[in-house]
């Protein structure tokens, strides 16, 4: 990706919504101080978009989070969180891409935002955000910082291109009460379109994260390892990383 930047928010000295009540640098943080910063992001987010001239963002490496009733009851939670299902390698409207966005700040929700060749949102810790576009953004730079946000050029940390990435398949105990890998082999001379073919996932696809294994991919996946697949014993996933 041609552009890349890192944005945060510098002044208030908190990093995650679960601080909204807490003593923050000698004043109580706020929830409406939180929806102030948390709008700035999503406003820049969608700056970023215009200027690109991306509609829409597909949504990679979803990690499946359960919500709680407790959650549910919480001020952060709100009804349109229930009328989204964010699911792998799916494509949003921006409207949609909002509300994906708030889930994840709040922390109901956990993925990436890409558009190939063009344009990624990333999530990191501490409130930290990461912005990719293949053209520069002025106006959306401006904007950000108009709303008290620091924007710089960094490379994002989750960045990676397909040269570097390996991938391997790893499997754990069934029957263990806590799934640990216990065994990995790596996989090799596979293209990414065959994965793609193998897993139903669109040409946009980057194949990058962990992509569950099922009996029914048993025969492909058995004739590129040693390690004969047992699904009775074992829990099988592809695991694509740097």
């Amino acid at each position: 990706m041609n552009y890349q930047w890192q944005v945060n928010n510098v002044l208030d000295g908190w990093t995650c919504p679960s601080e909204i009540g807490k003593v923050i640098q000698g004043n109580v943080f706020t929830l409406e101080q939180y929806l102030l910063v948390e709008d700035a992001y999503i406003d820049t987010i969608m700056a970023f978009l215009k200027e690109a001239g991306q509609q829409n963002l597909r949504v990679i490496q979803v990690l499946n989070r359960s919500i709680s009733q407790e959650d549910q009851h919480s001020v952060l939670y709100e009804q349109e969180f229930s009328q989204i299902v964010i699911r792998e390698d799916g494509v949003y409207n921006t409207d949609e891409i909002r509300t994906i966005c708030k889930m994840i700040l709040r922390n109901y929700a956990d993925c990436q935002l890409y558009a190939k060749d063009h344009f990624f949102v990333h999530f990191g810790w501490d409130y930290y955000m990461f912005i990719g576009s293949y053209r520069d953004s002025y106006q959306a730079i401006e904007f950000a910082r108009s709303k008290n946000l620091s924007v710089e050029k960094c490379t994002s940390p989750y960045y990676y291109e397909e040269k570097d990435v390996t991938r391997s398949i790893e499997w754990s105990e069934i029957d263990a009460e806590v799934e640990i890998v216990i065994g990995e082999e790596e996989i090799q001379d596979v293209t990414i379109q065959k994965y793609r073919d193998v897993f139903g996932l669109s040409e946009e696809h980057p194949v990058f994260g962990y992509f569950k294994i099922t009996q029914a991919h048993q025969e492909f996946f058995q004739s590129k390892i040693n390690h004969t697949l047992d699904f009775t014993k074992y829990r099988y996933g592809l695991r694509a990383s740097c």
